[in-house]
């Protein structure tokens, strides 16, 4: 089984013979099979019909077998290896991937797939996706733990993630979002039934992403189930099932964007970077009326505590030095007016004692969220933070204190609605140009001109789950990391 490998879908197609050479009316091929011999194996069936038309069917190859997915019928113009039917094939996967999505969009439209493009991995790869989807909900259990260990692998290793992101570009953003959203609803359904059987099988990576560097723009792209997400630090008690229920069921979603120059002196080249937009969404993966018949809400949900990216030249030969634009913090201290002495005299034998206290109040005026920059290295650091509005705290490295869960004015609690929220209505943060545009320059040796060079940009993402209107004392945070290489030629 550990060198069982998902077939080349595409080469399979291409290379049957003519529909009217076919000994039967089905051609079939193996796509997963069980480590025992008696178990059933998954199968992809074609079935020609009289009407010179054929259709697609994934099967639990029983000794009856059981129909686990079929697809449209495709009228055959020419062949069965021609463009025009592997290309309504593949929107027929896309269709039917995104049927499980919580937030369906009967509005979009799918993008005509361009030809001239690597078609054959795209189709591969949006098979395997739509198997991955249809093992996880439609499989027995006999047939399904196996095939999704095969199929993890698989949908997770280096090709596919460089296929799926010719997939994304094609699809756009909106398609997109509906894409990961039905993927990463389906991950979650699997990993709330394996943590119910206390089963240990790891998932496919957890946290997806994708970039691209054009017209003076560097783009992150990033999706992670929350409950998928590394759990740094929680409290006791545990979370009810209701509030579990919510937790468990949304996705992050995020969006890097930096803008980047390079600018040619007399004496060196610099290259200049600033934030053009940072945003963070916790997104939930269910429709609102099953959150709150089976959780505790759409409004109890994580939140976005702490994002840290750090900006790097992977080859730093001719790096000479590297400078950001922002002073570490120093906040302006107001000294209150007010003063105060108090006395009291106590009577103690054989002396009479007189203590003396005094006084003076100091404010300090702080956002919520607070910007950081720094360098190690060569390694340009950028942190943001947000911090307890009641006593300045990191919030994603501490809890709610206990005399604060029983505030109804606390600044986490209905933090969604209030006027002084520190994320968007939708529980999202943006942080754009505007207030956190500052700078970093790396000075490169002029030797470099002309040369191609990768810039890593690493990240951690930190989501922290307080009490919003639920009643609870359990709060928790939990973390996700990337890494994606971006190019950039010194021109």
């Amino acid at each position: 089984m550990a060198s069982f490998s998902f077939p080349d879908i595409g080469t399979w197609i291409q290379n049957l013979p003519p529909i009217n050479q076919w000994k039967s009316n089905f051609m079939s091929v193996c796509i997963c099979s069980s480590s025992c011999s008696s178990q059933p194996r998954l199968k992809l069936s074609i079935a020609k019909s009289l009407r010179s038309s054929v259709s697609f069917s994934i099967l639990a190859d029983y000794n009856l077998p059981v129909n686990l997915w079929t697809s449209k019928e495709f009228k055959l113009i020419h062949t069965l290896q021609d463009k025009e039917t592997i290309s309504n094939l593949l929107l027929n996967f896309i269709e039917d991937i995104l049927n499980y999505s919580p937030n369906k969009c009967s509005s979009l439209k799918l993008p005509n797939v361009d030809t001239s493009l690597n078609l054959k991995d795209i189709f591969n790869f949006s098979f395997l996706s739509l198997t991955f989807l249809i093992c996880i909900y439609e499989a027995p259990l006999d047939l399904r733990s196996e095939c999704l260990n095969i199929l993890k692998n698989q949908f997770s290793c280096p090709r596919s993630r460089q296929v799926s992101s010719m997939l994304m570009r094609i699809l756009g953003s909106n398609i997109e979002e509906q894409w990961m959203r039905s993927i990463n609803l389906a991950l979650t359904n699997w990993i709330v039934e394996l943590q119910a059987s206390h089963h240990n099988l790891k998932t496919p990576s957890p946290l997806y992403s994708y970039s691209y560097s054009a017209f003076g723009l560097w783009k992150v792209q990033l999706y992670c189930p929350v409950i998928a997400m590394d759990v740094e630090t929680s409290s006791n008690p545990s979370p009810d099932d209701r509030l579990l229920f919510s937790l468990n069921y949304h996705q992050f979603e995020g969006v890097i964007q930096l803008n980047y120059k390079v600018v040619v002196g007399d004496k060196w080249i610099e290259v200049l970077m600033n934030t053009d937009n940072i945003r963070c969404d916790v997104i939930r993966l269910v429709n609102e009326t099953l959150m709150n018949e089976r959780g505790a809400g759409a409004a109890e949900k994580h939140f976005p505590s702490r994002i840290s990216l750090h900006v790097t030249p992977t080859i730093q030969t001719s790096v000479i030095s590297i400078s950001v634009s922002k002073s570490s913090q120093n906040p302006t201290v107001e000294i209150g007016k007010e003063k105060g002495i108090e006395a009291s005299l106590e009577p103690t034998s054989p002396f009479v004692g007189i203590n003396f206290s005094a006084g003076e109040t100091m404010t300090m005026s702080l956002k919520p969220w607070k910007f950081e920059q720094s360098v190690y290295g060569n390694s340009a650091i950028l942190n943001w933070f947000l911090h307890d509005s009641a006593d300045g705290k990191e919030v994603f490295s501490s809890k709610p204190s206990k005399l604060a869960l029983f505030q109804p004015k606390a600044w986490f609690r209905d933090r969604y609605t209030t006027a002084y929220r520190p994320f968007n209505k939708d529980g999202g943060v943006i942080f754009a140009g505007d207030e956190y545009g500052d700078r970093v320059c790396w000075k490169v040796d002029r030797n470099a001109l002309g040369k191609l060079m990768d810039w890593e940009i690493k990240g951690w993402i930190w989501l922290t789950y307080w009490p919003n209107k639920h009643r609870t004392r359990y709060s928790e945070t939990r973390r996700a990391e990337f890494r994606e290489t971006l190019q950039l030629t010194l021109v």
